[in-house]
């Protein structure tokens, strides 16, 4: 089943030196960008993370340090990467944990500051495991009946997520074809950061989600504990995390 789009849709993968949020970075990202007259972009690039690439790493995605080595950095894609997300929602697989969170803490890093906040996300991964409860190689046979060849090279399993999607909906009629039904029966919380710090309760209200503070209210527990600003400001929390606390802090005081 073809998508029905209002906006155009990203899927995307990364390809990283690690699994830390705040502190690991891009290898390769891949998109391919989905028109609502159907049209597609796809686009690889290599990046360097500016970091050795753990062998670990490399064993999972087979980028090498020297694969990278005059590639560009984050910071001189960021702003290109950036008018090619605007105005687009977004998909991908496990994406709404990993892959976003991580690209919202490079491009802050670089200074770009893009407003994920106004996107909607599909996470194909949540959808499959609603459905069918397992990962991306399963997905693709189980739905597709096709092997997923290059498993961990960004532009097939961006490729193969977006199959997964299409073949996702032509095998569930309870699924909507829309994405705004998509992104949120792709949700598991709803989240203030993208990296699920803080997330809204049942009233709407931001609480955090962590910690000794886990399920108060952001705004009670600035007001009442005033290190504890300073501490996640401190702390080993993406940028993100912070950027959105900051706001409720300086909403507050108005």
């Amino acid at each position: 089943m073809e998508l029905n789009l209002k906006n155009p849709l990203i899927f995307f993968d990364l390809e990283t030196t690690g699994i830390n949020i705040t502190k690991d970075k891009i290898v390769e990202i891949s998109y391919i960008k989905i028109y609502p007259n159907g049209k597609k972009e796809t686009k690889t690039l290599r990046i360097n993370p500016g970091m050795p690439i753990p062998p670990e790493s490399t064993q999972i995605h087979h980028i090498t340090d020297a694969d990278v080595a005059n590639a560009p950095t984050f910071k001189e894609v960021a702003k290109d990467l950036a008018n090619t997300f605007e105005g687009c929602d977004v998909a991908g697989f496990n994406s709404n944990r990993f892959d976003l969170p991580l690209l919202s803490q490079e491009f802050l890093n670089a200074g770009v500051d893009i407003d994920f906040s106004r996107r909607k996300f599909i996470d194909v991964q949540t959808i499959y495991h609603k459905m069918e409860q397992r990962n991306l190689s399963a997905a693709y046979k189980f739905y597709c009946g096709k092997n997923l060849e290059d498993a961990h090279s960004a532009l097939a399993d961006t490729a193969a997520t977006y199959e997964v999607l299409k073949a996702q909906l032509d095998k569930y009629p309870n699924l909507e074809n829309s994405v705004d039904f998509l992104a949120k029966f792709s949700t598991q919380n709803k989240n203030v950061d993208l990296a699920g710090r803080m997330i809204y309760n049942d009233k709407g209200v931001e609480v955090f989600n962590f910690g000794k503070y886990k399920g108060k209210p952001v705004e009670e527990v600035l007001q009442h504990d005033t290190g504890y600003y300073g501490w996640i400001m401190n702390g080993d929390f993406p940028l993100n995390t912070k950027q959105m606390l900051t706001r409720i802090k300086l909403r507050g005081k108005k």
